[in-house]
């Protein structure tokens, strides 16, 4: 899973990379940034610990999330006709876009258009992306309505068919994600990245004072949630950084010094896996426990793939059991004596949680 940071100059997106990441990147108080950052970090998931009391593993292998942090967007990028080309060049090759919106005082580092209004960047930040998507098939449409009618290309005009629609829907300023799509549409179109058809995490970066009213002053987002691939969440960059630099030891205590039950990290990546509709099942074996992110929905031969191509080949079953049934039984051992370990075949859908052997013919 790959998500793109986005954000306005001094929104704090850099110090939410660091804080997710536990990265030292330099803040620079003046922003203005153009490099990009890419850091990997393990999913937090307390399953994962409590099978290793089960399974007493050599090694625990988390399910890894990669965030980018893409250079702020500039006024000047928008002067010039829309936003950066190397900036949209890493958004098209990201799962999800987190756009990290400013609500946070501080007279030492002014926000770029002068005022803190967090809705205002919101619906720019949004605009840029849709205006960007809109360019690219307007583009599209128009070499294809000169195209189709010569060369009588079955595959163009299937394209043609869908970009029209997307065309009238950019035109009247919705996002693409807002369009209930088939998977053959979505797979069709999948070549272009667009922008406005990926799942849209938008975090309102509040200041410490403000944390004890985040749940309302959240709400002043609702506007943009108008579709289900689209999600709100409040916090405080500073300190979630201050959080990520401790030592693990201290880290809780400075939680509950501040009421707050978690890191903005598990919280963000809970948000991004409900966006993108992703599950967790597990693996086990004597030497490793290991977690398996995939698309909900996805039928057990193409989940063994996740692990390997020889294992979906030559699936045969797969042995199943919850999470937890495991930890009531206690063992796989009891859970084959009460039926709670079944046998399923290639079209069982992976839920969440489940731990699976792959039975496959090499």
């Amino acid at each position: 899973m790959l998500i793109g940071i986005v954000g306005l100059p001094l929104s704090g997106k850099t110090t939410l990379f660091n804080a997710l990441t536990g990265s030292r990147i330099h803040v620079d108080p003046f922003g203005g940034r153009r490099e990009t950052h890419r850091a990997v970090v393990q999913v937090p998931d307390p399953r994962l610990h409590k099978l290793a009391e089960i399974f007493l593993p050599e090694k625990l292998t988390p399910a890894t999330v990669e965030y980018v942090d893409t250079a702020g967007v500039r006024e000047s990028d928008r002067a010039r006709g829309g936003l950066d080309d190397e900036l949209l060049g890493y958004l098209r090759t990201v799962d999800e876009i987190l756009l990290v919106l400013r609500a946070f005082r501080n007279p030492n580092v002014p926000h770029p258009r002068g005022e803190i209004n967090p809705v205002r960047d919101a619906e720019q930040l949004l605009s840029d992306l849709l205006i960007s998507d809109l360019a690219i098939v307007e583009a599209r449409v128009a070499r294809l309505e000169k195209s189709v009618p010569k060369s009588h290309n079955e595959a163009e005009r299937l394209e043609l068919e869908i970009l029209r629609p997307f065309q009238r829907t950019l035109e009247e300023g919705k996002p693409l994600r807002s369009l209930p799509l088939e998977p053959e549409e979505r797979k069709a179109v999948r070549g272009y990245g667009f922008l406005t058809l990926k799942p849209t995490l938008l975090v309102l970066n509040l200041d410490e004072s403000d944390l004890p009213r985040s749940e309302d002053l959240v709400h002043q987002l609702d506007r943009f949630r108008s579709d289900p691939a689209t999600s709100t969440l409040a916090l405080c960059a500073q300190i979630e950084m201050e959080i990520a630099q401790l030592d693990p030891a201290d880290r809780q205590t400075f939680l509950e010094d501040l009421g707050l039950p978690e890191p903005a990290m598990s919280r963000l990546i809970r948000a991004s896996y409900e966006l993108l509709g992703l599950v967790t099942f597990f693996t086990y074996e004597s030497r490793e426990v290991r977690a398996w992110t995939i698309p909900q929905g996805t039928p057990a031969r193409r989940a063994a793939g996740t692990i390997h191509s020889d294992m979906e080949r030559g699936f045969i079953r797969a042995e199943v059991v919850s999470y937890d049934d495991l930890v009531r039984c206690g063992s796989i051992a009891k859970c084959r004596e009460s039926g709670a370990l079944r046998l399923e075949g290639k079209d069982y859908l992976v839920r969440d949680g489940d731990i699976i052997t792959f039975r496959f013919a090499a």
